[in-house]
């Protein structure tokens, strides 16, 4: 639709015109079930009287548009996306009376059902930009204004904003109407209104200011799942840790945490408002891994209040910032104010390998990326924007060190709270405080992108000593840009105990500085040949590794052998880069990971090698070698799932791989056995969650009913319910059942955001991938109208989602490389996901040649 994607242009031109003061914003929810009334009234100022500018609304219609009291006619000014202002004044009114849309796609104002209790629940969700389909506004980051909401819905509902929620006045009969104060100057995208009859559990925290009110809601049938005291007990810690580390006093009236359903992201950063997805209320047992995910989660959005809220981004292309900020923040306060003082090894785990994977697509960006509009802002929300962001600001916290980095943050937020600012600002004041010219490291790593690999050539003399290390750094030739690191090179050896068992010992560790292409390390001359040198030890760089030929070896055959988790998990991921860049066997990749599992106690680690285990099963195993693969995987996994300690974590995780991979035969018995209760395995909790997770296993291998899986939806009555439902009909494996799905999901309209990702889930879940060959075709022709769908979440669950990523062949590379090729001019946010889904293929198919090579 033209003028729905902003430029950054013309973002700038009406920035330059504009000065917005206040927004009043009526809305009234009880108008009907699919549109609500939404009245505003915004005063501004312009720089320029007689030149006339636009303000932004996606509604299906305006009724009425008043401009200092003239009218103006809505036909005319008002084309779906914008209402065009024809002159300006010095001083400016401007009312549009308009009919806005509820949504089902967790953007504008999200609309759900709960089939529990067939009560409403809505939610807002604004970032990027989507604060346009509930009001009119001046939608970007730095025009900032006062907002004043007033909302009437139904009296037994609770409704929430920005401002601490008013005692309601009755309207009629059920009916009441919240007049909130208005809020301080902020960004519109961080405004928001959660309403429904949503349950509360309330509590206070002691803040340099005061008393601030504490507030965590959830749906009514949620309630009994939420654990308050544990999210309340998390916060108050991040709130001490935060305006101690700030220096700065929390900047709003209230905090409330929201949790809310079909949610597309994590969590949002709305001022005093922070929307939380409803998968953190657990209703059933989860690993630990997602205990600690909620955390982090959490604190990064407690972080934002001071990163992003109270000091916010004057364009999106300082959104890297924004998250990168509160991603190294969270984890920071996690890692030092919270139980989990391990934060920084899950960062390690799971945020950085999620950058690595980022930033070797061909579509990776610098960190400071190119935001020309709104287009490109939806799709930077990546491994780049967040973990690299994070992983580089970590490096630049011991560049400048961490006393430095601390003041010249504060200084930051003294200097410019409450207003809009670029990274130029950030880092002079960190070059004050630290006296450290950041012009060249801002370029070398903010500014370019791509991913080096460090690799030790070792070489020993005739008395088993080092006669030569040097640290060789290497880049693609697409990025060839070399970059400084600061990291450790540790030494270890392998110690025998009386009883056998080993160990792997660190008895060295040089820290120092690798530039260019070859940094010899000269400290290590002389030293005995360990039996494993780790570059980057401890993790301080941000860098892919690679082992020698003897370390390689000795990490092969003692993984478990390490007494820390974070040494392993550097071995372990140098074998899993070795595997996606063709340097391993796939088969190898497996065999490794099924003997580390045994044992294994972190679960992030647990959580990450699983994941990597059914990529390489699915993907990376040459297709004739892969049957076999997983016969011998499903057997150890369900053999590991047996050993492991009763109710543990592992055996959880252990067990929903297994489910997941499993080719049926005697596997679906002992699954059918688990979901039916006539085998038992001890400390396991067959309940709600884990029911589905068997119940699909079964319907995958073609073991399970369509009206088995009717009846289990019956039986979880839910919105969750409805959403495993849907995913497990979508995994029967018929063409009669994937063609359902595909119809359902994709060509029909009208179905929720989680409802069709969880179709996507399931349509893509295949032991006999000939099921998904049809769809080669017709995906790419799907491409072709995607766009009018007219919802970017929904565009890109569909484009992403039923990619038929599985077959992973010569055939559905060029088909995808076909499309881009007889595409150039489809949308650039479109082709940048194509490509994404294109890549992987490619590198799936060198692993596949090194597998049946090997």
């Amino acid at each position: 639709m033209p003028g729905k994607n902003l430029t950054r242009d013309e973002a700038a031109e009406r920035a330059g015109l504009v000065h917005v003061d206040h927004y009043d914003i009526a809305l009234d929810l009880t108008t009907s079930e699919t549109t609500f009334r939404s009245t505003t009234t915004v005063t501004f100022t312009s720089t320029r009287p007689g030149e006339g500018t636009f303000i932004d609304l996606i509604a299906p219609s305006v009724e009425a548009i008043t401009l200092n009291g003239e009218s103006l006619d809505p036909a005319t000014h008002f084309d779906g996306v914008r209402v065009t202002i024809p002159t300006t004044a010095e001083q400016n009114t401007l009312t549009v009376d308009a009919t806005a849309a509820y949504t089902n796609t967790g953007e504008g104002l999200h609309r759900l059902v709960d089939p529990v209790d067939g009560e409403v629940y809505l939610y807002s969700q604004f970032e990027v930009a989507d604060c346009r389909r509930v009001f009119t506004v001046f939608e970007q980051p730095d025009l900032k204004a006062t907002y004043g909401f007033n909302v009437t819905a139904p009296d037994h509902w609770q409704v929430v904003s920005n401002s601490p929620t008013p005692e309601p006045a009755p309207v009629r009969e059920g009916v009441a109407t919240w007049a909130f104060a208005p809020t301080a100057r902020m960004s519109c995208y961080i405004t928001a209104l959660v309403a429904g009859p949503y349950a509360v559990v309330r509590d206070e925290v002691q803040t340099r200011k005061g008393t601030v009110p504490l507030g965590i809601f959830c749906r009514r049938s949620m309630l009994e799942f939420l654990d308050a005291d544990n999210v309340f007990e998390l916060t108050k810690k991040g709130f001490a840790f935060f305006e101690e580390e700030f220096d700065c006093e929390y900047p709003f009236e209230k905090y409330d945490q929201l949790f809310t359903p079909e949610y597309n992201m994590g969590a949002m950063e709305n001022a005093g408002a922070v929307t939380i997805s409803e998968i953190y209320v657990f209703r059933s047992k989860v690993t630990e891994a997602m205990v600690e995910r909620r955390g982090v989660t959490i604190l990064h959005e407690l972080a934002h209040m001071w990163f992003g809220d109270l000091v916010t981004m004057k364009w999106w292309n300082d959104l890297w910032l924004n998250e990168s900020f509160a991603e190294w923040a969270s984890t920071t306060c996690q890692a030092e104010a919270t139980e989990w003082e391990s934060a920084w090894t899950t960062f390690g785990i799971a945020e950085k390998a999620w950058a690595y994977r980022q930033d070797q697509l061909s579509s990776t960006h610098p960190i400071v990326a190119p935001i020309r509009d709104l287009q490109d802002v939806e799709v930077n929300f990546d491994g780049i924007t967040y973990a690299k962001g994070a992983s580089v600001l970590k490096q630049l916290v011991a560049y400048v060190g961490r006393e430095p980095f601390r003041d010249g943050l504060r200084a930051y937020f003294a200097k410019h709270a409450w207003g809009n600012t670029t990274l130029d600002d950030l880092l002079s004041e960190l070059e004050t405080t630290s006296g450290r010219d950041l012009g060249a490291w801002s370029k070398l790593w903010l500014e370019t992108a791509g991913v080096n690999t460090l690799r030790p050539v070792v070489e020993t003399d005739d008395q088993g000593l080092l006669s030569s290390v040097v640290i060789e750094q290497t880049a693609v030739e697409e990025y060839p840009t070399l970059r400084p690191h600061r990291l450790a090179v540790g030494l270890y050896d392998v110690d025998t105990a009386e009883d056998g068992t080993t160990s792997l010992v660190r008895t060295h560790r040089v820290e120092l500085d690798v530039d260019g292409e070859s940094t010899p390390v000269p400290e290590l001359v002389g030293r005995p040949a360990p039996d494993l040198l780790l570059v980057n030890d401890d993790d301080l760089a941000y860098a892919k590794i690679r082992l020698d030929e003897r370390s390689l070896a000795t990490a092969l055959a003692h993984t478990r052998s390490f007494a820390d988790s974070l040494p392993r998990a550097l071995v372990l991921g140098a074998a899993w880069d070795m595997t996606r860049d063709a340097e391993m066997p796939g088969r190898d990749f497996v065999d490794l990971v099924l003997t580390t599992l045994s044992g294994e106690t972190n679960s992030t680690m647990l959580r990450t090698l699983l994941g990597q285990l059914r990529t390489t099963l699915e993907m990376y195993v040459a297709p004739d070698h892969r049957a076999e693969a997983v016969s011998t995987a499903s057997a150890r996994l369900r053999a590991l799932a047996e050993a492991a300690t009763p109710g543990s974590d592992a055996q959880l995780q252990l067990l929903t791989t297994y489910a997941g991979v499993q080719p049926g035969g005697d596997h679906a018995r002992w699954v059918r056995a688990l979901y039916d209760g006539s085998d038992v395995l001890e400390g396991l909790a067959v309940d709600t969650d884990m029911r589905w997770t068997l119940l699909t296993s079964l319907a995958s291998v073609g073991a399970a009913t369509e009206e088995e899986v009717d009846a289990e939806k019956e039986r979880d009555n839910t919105a969750t319910g409805r959403e495993r439902w849907a995913r497990a009909l979508a995994s029967i494996p018929t063409a009669e059942m994937k063609a359902a799905a595909w119809r359902r999901a994709v060509e029909e309209d009208g179905l929720p955001n989680s409802v069709i990702e969880a179709i996507a889930l399931g349509f893509t879940t295949v032991h006999d991938v000939s099921l998904l060959e049809p769809y080669v075709a017709r995906y790419h022709q799907m491409l072709d109208t995607v766009e009018s769908k007219g919802s970017h979440a929904i565009v890109e669950i569909l484009v992403t989602g039923f990619y038929p990523m599985v077959l992973a062949n010569q055939e559905l590379h060029d088909a995808t490389q076909q499309w881009l090729d007889t595409h150039p001019d489809a949308p650039a946010a479109l082709r940048r996901l194509v490509v994404e889904n294109r890549d992987p293929v490619a590198r799936a198919l060198r692993a596949q040649a090194r597998d049946a090579d090997a």
